[in-house]
């Protein structure tokens, strides 16, 4: 292969690689997309103007690198020795160069080029001759292709790739669009959410319908002299729907939606935080009457305190107060409501939850069983329903579950449905998708031997036969010795008759007499306990502590509270525990704690022993089917 198609190969992939750094670059030739393209600004004209540049600069430097490497330059001296020798077939004479073709070794072949530049002073040049000097002459540098292609081209290059990667880290923007924000604003043209697309939460959607009436008529409210809310909290657990809540509010009223993230205001540069924030309100006051929607926003509302951060100039700091100047500062009348969601109420900053600002804060509670009814109906009207669904045992089963959990059951019944390639989604595949989601996937691949098998049949046993024999028991539904999740070796599913909010002392007792029940039956039948009952262990304790130090269902120590907690406002979670009693008083508190796992684990004894058979019954079935129902266990206990 010559030098000269070695180059064009190079100058090939090069120029290929450009072409592909253009387009990944978004400033090369696109297909046309769409039916109406928007209108362009001219930012991409320019952007591929200066592309096209750019290319034309590489292919004139590559093409002038083609053409010296096609005429292989020879020194002049050694020109003259070829003359003499009458090795030169024809030349090409001009002021500055000659250039022509050798004569080739061997006939039929073509010669190789040449090319030269003479010594225009004849006399030096024969006098060096004469010496036997080998000599080349140069002329003068070309400064304008220096200037091209040793300075402009690589500054070209590097302005683009630094606009590029600009973009990249702006959103797109550039460096001009640092201080704007990232707020999306829903368009008119996409499909609206209503309250009808959001099941339950009927009391949220309530305090919310009067946020709906003043963006449609503020002066309803003025009239009598009051001003519309300035700021609407959702505060819920994660999946709870208030995202979904706030799209609906404003596909109810019908005014434009602005959604963005507590974290896109926040950025590595100080000052950006607080600049979109301003923007973004500045944007809301054109668009008025709207809706500001800010999710997570515990991202920016943090309570502020604390070790200073980088000599005062704290990023979040300043993001949060610029949205507390901006909340303070519009006016009500324009009709602007600022919507807000955290599942973190009890970090936020006591000045963003004052009068004024967030007036409202809604709590968008777990659904209750009639809402989870209607979640699913919701979720299931696009499915094939099979003609055995009952939606209302599927609720009743998942106590406790969000929309967010119930919407992803309903999905992994259908994906189990095609799995099983069935033409409609059963109450079969409702219940493996409850038992996925619950207990997590089956592990077929991890195989007990028998003496486990037969271990944690007893163990998930002696739960069902003490649930079901308890007075306030709840009925068992469902009892597996098939492995799921990380470390679920078994489990025992109870269907709660009805919803409860309160639970009584004889209630818990009896929950720690069943929480004991496995561990009790793997003393009684197999002579020593396993580490799988750690988790009841751990739940057992928990019930009775609660009962002793926070529910006042200790005799000894009377109706006290002993140790204070954080309460996570809103949400009922409890956080960290501040001892505030002697060593006296937790010595008794221990005791009358152990006293209380004792008592369960002395009735579940009983229950066990005196049941023996039926304990024995109920493991030997599950050994064999690994799955049984909580019918063919009443039917054992309770035969014929």
């Amino acid at each position: 292969m010559s030098k000269a198609s070695v180059f064009d190969s190079i100058r090939g992939a090069v120029v290929e690689a450009w072409r592909k750094l253009a387009k990944s670059m978004g400033i090369a030739e696109q297909p046309d997309l769409e039916v109406n393209p928007p209108r362009s600004n001219g930012t991409g004209n320019n952007r591929k103007f200066l592309a096209y540049f750019l290319l034309l600069l590489v292919t004139i430097y590559l093409w002038q690198g083609v053409s010296e490497v096609r005429q292989h330059e020879i020194p002049y001296s050694e020109f003259l020795k070829l003359v003499r020798e009458q090795k030169i077939d024809q030349a090409v004479i001009t002021e500055q160069a000659i250039s022509g073709l050798l004569k080739p070794e061997s006939p039929g072949k073509e010669g190789e080029p040449f090319i030269t530049v003479p010594l225009g002073n004849q006399p030096l040049a024969e006098n060096l001759e004469k010496n036997g000097v080998k000599y080349t002459v140069r002329y003068g540098s070309n400064w304008l292709g220096n200037f091209i292609f040793n300075w402009l081209l690589p500054l070209g290059l590097m302005f683009l790739l630094w606009g590029w990667l600009a973009r990249r880290f702006t959103g797109g923007g550039g460096v001009l669009s640092l201080g704007k924000n990232r707020v999306r604003i829903h368009a008119d043209s996409l499909p609206k959410v209503t309250f009808n697309d959001v099941a339950g939460a009927e009391d949220a959607k309530q305090e919310l319908k009067e946020t709906i009436e003043f963006l449609q008529d503020p002066t309803r409210i003025q009239r009598l002299g009051g001003r519309m809310p300035k700021g609407v909290l959702l505060v819920g657990l994660p999946g709870t729907g208030k995202t979904l809540l706030a799209r609906a509010v404003s596909g109810e009223a019908g005014v434009p939606f602005f959604n963005i993230s507590g974290s896109e205001f926040i950025e590595m540069f100080v000052g950006l935080g607080a600049s979109r924030v301003r923007d973004l309100f500045e944007q809301a006051r054109q668009k008025a009457p709207c809706i500001i929607f800010i999710d997570e926003l515990d991202a920016i509302g943090r309570s502020r305190g604390g070790p200073v951060v980088m000599g005062g100039h704290d990023e979040r700091e300043q993001t949060l107060n610029q949205l507390l100047t901006e909340m303070d500062g519009f006016d009500p009348s324009v009709g602007v409501v600022v919507m807000a969601a955290t599942n973190r109420p009890e970090i936020l900053d006591k000045a963003l939850l004052r009068s004024g600002r967030f007036d409202r804060q809604i709590v968008v509670d777990k659904p209750g069983l009639d809402d989870r009814v209607e979640i699913l109906k919701l979720h299931t009207k696009a499915m094939k329903l099979g003609p055995d669904i009952n939606l209302r045992i599927i609720a009743q089963r998942t106590p406790g579950l969000v929309g967010a959990d119930l919407a992803n059951v309903a999905n992994e019944a259908a994906i189990i449905a095609v799995r099983e390639n069935r033409d409609n989604v059963g109450m079969q595949d409702f219940e493996a998708a409850i038992d996925r989601v619950l207990a997590g996937p089956e592990k077929k691949s991890r195989v007990l031997n028998e003496e486990e098998k037969r271990r944690v049949a007893y163990h998930e046993a002696g739960h069902a036969l003490v649930a079901e024999t308890v007075p306030t028991g709840e009925p068992v539904h469902k009892v597996s010795i098939i492995p799921r999740g990380a470390a679920a070796l078994g489990y025992t599913l109870q269907l709660p008759v009805e919803e409860k909010f309160l639970s009584t002392e004889p209630e818990l007792k009896d929950q720690i007499a069943i929480l004991l029940g496995g561990r009790t039956a793997e003393d009684i039948v197999l002579g020593s306990v396993s580490s799988g009952a750690q988790n009841d262990l751990e739940r057992a304790s928990e019930i009775a502590r609660a009962m002793i130090c926070q529910l006042g269902m200790s005799r000894k120590l009377g109706p006290l509270a002993y140790g204070k907690r954080q309460r996570l406002a809103y949400l009922g979670v409890e956080g960290t525990e501040e001892r505030n009693f002697s060593e006296d008083t937790a010595r008794i508190i221990d005791a009358e704690v152990k006293q209380l796992v004792e008592e369960g684990q002395s009735r579940a004894e009983e229950i066990l022993n005196q049941k023996r058979s039926t304990l024995d019954a109920i493991a030997r079935r599950l050994q064999e089917k690994e799955v049984i129902s909580g019918e063919e266990i009443k039917q054992l206990i309770h035969p014929g």
